[in-house]
């Protein structure tokens, strides 16, 4: 990377990636190249921002996660946030570090699954900064989207009696991971992986923000809380119950497992269970719904394609998480998921 300067890396990483005439269809004035971004802010609408980061070794390691991948889901991660509140992602910012040295290449294929992602979700990157670190790379994502005022869907908003869903499947990021760890092979080496194990990857390195359930979820006007499942189903619910003062109730039964993953669990002997609740990364919704509504809505979201599985409930309880087993036991769930600055075995 020596050969570049900073303007020269910017042009190589940015350059045609998304033509002008997109841009400004996008609603941008001024995009890269300026000192500022100017871009055009909806009439009546109300701005989300959220910014996400992976860093090497934290998040992805060589032997689990191609460049493109890292790319895609970092755009992808901040785009969940987004699509967590009910919102459309208009606009992002890219903020890179990384080793002097590093190999124009890889850089590259990092942007080129960011601006994959970015594509994906009718995303505009509008600008950023890059600059050299003395750790691994660094890959920060700022997104700008927007909602209408006042109807922004939160964590705080369950109430008792509510029936609590999620949509899509779980856990099977989580056992994309493990799969990758495992084998502990670089990712240019991987080669072919079977059906099941292919499918486990693919939720581990390609996730899909769920931004279109989202806005259904807003237009419905049925539902109260919402939130993204990025550190296990288990914490995410937690956050949830904690924020509304509430208490939530999954059942064990109701929980959808993806064949790939009671295959995957079983060989590796674990519970299924232990990757939904505690693997994270699925980026999928988990919310609630007054009872009455509940089937109203999973009919309203399966005419639109969109996967709305009823897996427990809130209760009037202090705030707090229990998994009601097929054995009928009520088993409390700690606020595990994964935990930057948890303490070593935490």
């Amino acid at each position: 990377m020596s050969s570049l300067d900073e303007f020269g890396l910017i042009r190589m990483l940015t350059e045609g990636k998304q033509p002008e005439s997109l841009l400004r269809a996008g609603g941008v004035e001024t995009g890269i190249g300026d000192d500022a971004a100017v871009a055009e802010a909806t009439p009546g609408m109300r701005l989300v921002m959220t910014c996400d980061t992976m860093n090497e070794d934290i998040h992805f390691k060589r032997i689990t996660m191609r460049d493109a991948d890292i790319g895609f889901k970092a755009m992808a991660s901040a785009v969940s946030d987004i699509a967590a509140m009910g919102g459309i992602p208009r606009y992002a910012l890219i903020s890179l570090s990384m080793p002097k040295g590093t190999e124009p290449e890889r850089v590259r294929s990092i942007y080129d699954g960011l601006y994959e992602s970015a594509a994906r979700w009718n995303v505009m990157v509008v600008g950023g900064d890059t600059t050299s670190c003395t750790g691994g790379i660094s890959l920060g994502v700022t997104v700008i989207g927007e909602v209408e005022p006042g109807r922004a869907l939160l964590r705080s908003a369950a109430r008792p009696g509510d029936a609590v869903f999620a949509t899509g499947l779980l856990g099977r990021s989580s056992a994309g991971l493990d799969l990758l760890l495992n084998r502990a092979i670089p990712a240019g080496n991987w080669g072919s992986f079977d059906p099941q194990e292919e499918a486990l990857v693919q939720a581990h390195c390609r996730p899909e923000p769920q931004v279109n359930a989202g806005r259904l979820l807003l237009e419905s006007g049925m539902c109260r809380a919402l939130n993204d499942i990025s550190d296990g189903l288990a914490s995410e619910a937690w956050e949830v119950a904690e924020a509304s003062g509430v208490g939530i109730d999954l059942v064990e039964d109701r929980i959808p497992v993806a064949d790939e993953l009671y295959a995957y669990a079983a060989r590796q002997g674990k519970d299924p269970m232990d990757y939904i609740l505690y693997g994270g990364e699925d980026y999928q919704l988990v919310g609630t719904v007054p009872a009455g509504q509940a089937l109203e809505l999973q009919l309203r979201c399966k005419a639109a394609g969109v996967p709305l599985h009823i897996i427990g409930c809130v209760t009037g309880e202090a705030p707090g998480v229990r998994l009601v087993q097929s054995s009928g036991f009520l088993l409390n769930l700690g606020k595990r998921g994964y935990n930057h600055f948890a303490e070593e075995g935490g």
